[in-house]
């Protein structure tokens, strides 16, 4: 029997608990707000409200003791920085739970825990319009009370009306910038693909180019040798050698008769 006992174990052994609900409270606090079952809320609820009491006094204690809870030192910081200020006027009841049905496979209850001061529909109380109305006689009757109460609830509806309009408008406008953020991040790389096509094209084509100026260089050098080559050859053919030129001796002896004589 579990009388008295409101420690509810989730099915789970004592560290694999501490783990998960040490998780789940850095998901909480590093996102406002998550989504899981009704037990797990209320007993992250147990768990986190009093790291939270504790974040109000910033000392290195208490920075300390909650590191050694949560085991996340960017958690422990934005907990003592962003959190911390918001909550320091709330005595207690730091957390809201909202109910969302009933999750498909298992049936499970569904929930949303949430920071009460982090959500900004429920804090932005709108600041309700008086009107001073004078009544004539002295009396007052019930069909005139019921017709301000009729005009306070009217006031009251479509301020929330105008309330929930602008949340959606907000998050319509949030999103157009996120689109056109993610357009503009699309143009930019096209540009640069484009960029970077042009720049080897313009690579290819010096390459190209001094190739060609190569091959005309050769060219040239050859067609300069080959002048040159048969330069040469005509000059040869041109100049007889010296012994063509020069008789003999034996040639001079049968020529000249006196010799003979």
């Amino acid at each position: 029997m579990r009388h008295g006992n409101k420690l509810n174990h989730l099915g789970r052994k004592s560290a694999h608990r501490k783990a998960m609900l040490s998780n789940m409270a850095c998901s909480l606090i590093e996102h406002k707000r998550i989504s899981t079952t009704i037990a797990k809320a209320k007993a992250l609820r147990v768990y986190v409200e009093p790291l939270l009491t504790k974040s109000k006094t910033d000392s290195t204690h208490s920075r300390r003791i909650v590191f050694s809870y949560l085991q996340s030192k960017e958690v422990v910081s934005e907990l003592f920085r962003d959190v911390a200020p918001k909550i320091a006027t709330r005595n207690g009841g730091y957390t809201r739970i909202i109910r969302l049905g009933y999750r498909l496979g298992d049936n499970a209850e569904m929930c949303m825990i949430e920071l009460v001061d982090f959500n900004e529909i429920y804090t932005n109380e709108a600041v309700k319009k008086t009107t001073r109305r004078s009544r004539r006689g002295g009396s007052t009757s019930t069909g005139a009370v019921s017709s301000d109460f009729v005009a306070d609830a009217e006031v009251v509806v479509e301020e929330s009306t105008t309330v929930i309009e602008e949340a959606v408008a907000e998050e319509v406008v949030a999103e157009e910038v996120v689109a056109e953020e993610a357009v503009a991040e699309e143009v930019v790389a096209e540009e640069a693909v484009a960029e970077e096509v042009v720049a080897e094209e313009a690579v290819a084509e010096e390459v190209v180019a001094e190739e060609v100026v190569a091959e005309e260089a050769v060219a040239e050098e050859e067609v300069v040798a080959e002048e040159v080559a048969a330069e040469e050859v005509a000059a040869e053919d041109e100049t007889p050698s010296a012994s063509d030129d020069a008789p003999t001796d034996d040639a001079e002896e049968a020529t000249d008769p006196n010799k003979e004589a």
